[in-house]
């Protein structure tokens, strides 16, 4: 088994956990909300994220300010927060756009913690996936006879001992998400 290999997985399983569970409304405006985004601009030439054509800041908490620094492509951005359908309203003040995050009602709640555990499943998935590549790495191994079955059964023990590790922060991350979406 390569557990740096492994490990490296696993890891990059986690940054794409934290990127989805980022983009979970949770009553506050937070630029994680639209940073990523996809925009049609420059009349449909390019597609590009929102943090990639403007600054993002959240003024107070139900409120986020997208400034383009290119301004030809304010409708643009506007349009495509607006496409993305995550339930924020995008309005044009001046050379800004002005996003006003509506209070959440425990229906709201309820539906991003649904979304909530299929992310976190999602993540669990892709974590076990790992852990089987890595297992048929193993018994290959083993029946190649590049290793003892001793070798093999520390291998394999050594393997679900980092899967649970991950599992874990998964579980953890997970829980922490839920009491910010549950919290008034």
């Amino acid at each position: 088994m390569d557990e740096a290999s492994a490990r490296a997985r696993m890891d990059e399983v986690q940054r794409v956990l934290s990127e989805d569970l980022a983009s979970i409304r949770t009553g506050r405006a937070t630029p994680a909300l639209v940073e990523n985004v996809v925009v049609s601009a420059y009349g449909g030439a390019q597609r590009l994220k929102v943090l990639e054509l403007a600054t993002i800041t959240a003024t107070d908490p139900q409120t986020l300010v997208i400034e383009p620094w290119d301004k030809s492509v304010i409708g643009e951005i506007r349009q495509g927060v607006l496409a993305a359908n995550i339930g924020l309203t995008p309005s044009i003040d001046g050379d800004k756009i002005r996003i006003s995050t509506p209070p959440m009602t425990s229906e709201d709640r309820d539906k991003f913690v649904k979304i909530l555990h299929v992310k976190l499943e999602h993540a669990r998935v892709m974590v076990r996936q790992v852990r089987g590549d890595e297992m048929r790495d193993i018994k290959d191994k083993f029946e190649k006879k590049e290793m003892t079955e001793d070798e093999k059964f520390g291998s394999e023990k050594k393997l679900q001992e980092l899967t649970d590790e991950y599992v874990g922060k998964i579980d953890e991350r997970g829980k922490a998400k839920e009491l910010e979406l549950r919290q008034i």
